[in-house]
């Protein structure tokens, strides 16, 4: 018979491909960023409380405080460069606030994780009395990282699209949070539990609203194309005077010409 951590181990595998895919998901976000030189409305708060969240559980997973925690190690010491790198690309692609913003977070993240760490290695002096402490702060940060995207949920009611919210990180998040419950439960681990199994229901409702506005998400879509397509680019025409001159549409609109004297 199959032993309950050889189980749990291939369960944590699957967990570490399914989790690099999360961190990975937002890869086509990044490149739309790249491309047009701007954040435009995609929200860094995802991003910034996932990298906090990785930050925390490399420091859960460490032999000092949660020994035989490797799995947990690899896929958020992995996490924490990617999502690194997306805070780096919003600071470098936002302007005025909410560059100084992200930036003021990064640096905020960095140095309470830092003092975290020192303060839990030197002052508790047992694995039980670390891993609780960490893990605290875990599930808390845990539960942050996969509430995150509500304010974007808030924004996909107000505005009915989808537009922002891609499908590909809240599939992901839904498979990863399944994937790391049936980990902690397997032998059971509350710290991995309770944010894991919030961050099912959040993904749930993501997709859930995804279903509900990505039809009219489309429509939206096809009308900010169709308005590009007939944007009022002007042509000047000189008409008989010499001293007049005449603005019409390119799109043909003769109706909204207008005579100016030179």
């Amino acid at each position: 018979m199959v032993s309950a951590d050889a189980i749990r181990t291939a369960v944590g595998i699957l967990g570490n491909a399914i989790a690099l895919g999360l961190f990975l998901s937002p890869v086509p976000t990044f490149v739309k960023i790249w491309k047009k030189g701007s954040v435009q409305e995609f929200s860094p708060i995802p991003y910034v409380a996932t990298l906090l969240n990785c930050m925390m559980w490399v420091v859960y997973g460490l032999p000092m405080v949660h020994p035989h925690s490797m799995l947990v190690i690899t896929i958020n010491g992995s996490g924490l460069v990617i999502e690194l790198s997306y805070v780096l690309l919003f600071i470098v692609y936002s302007s005025g606030g909410k560059r100084l913003k992200v930036l003021v977070m990064l640096l905020a993240e960095t140095a309470f994780v830092g003092v975290v760490a020192l303060l839990v290695l030197t002052l508790a002096h047992t694995h039980e009395r670390r891993s609780m402490i960490v893990g605290v702060l875990c599930v808390f940060f845990g539960t942050m990282m996969y509430a995150a995207p509500l304010s974007v949920m808030k924004m996909v009611i107000r505005s009915k699209s989808v537009e922002y919210m891609p499908l590909s990180l809240s599939l992901a998040s839904f498979f990863n949070g399944v994937c790391w419950t049936a980990y902690a439960l397997i032998r059971f681990d509350p710290y991995i539990t309770i944010p894991n199994g919030l961050g099912v229901m959040f993904a749930v409702a993501q997709l859930v609203l995804y279903a509900m506005y990505y039809k009219s998400t489309q429509r939206q879509v096809e009308a900010k194309k169709r308005k590009a397509e007939l944007g009022l680019t002007e042509v000047v025409v000189v008409k008989g005077d010499a001293n007049k001159i005449v603005s019409v549409p390119i799109n043909g609109g003769g109706s909204n010409a207008e005579n100016r004297d030179m």
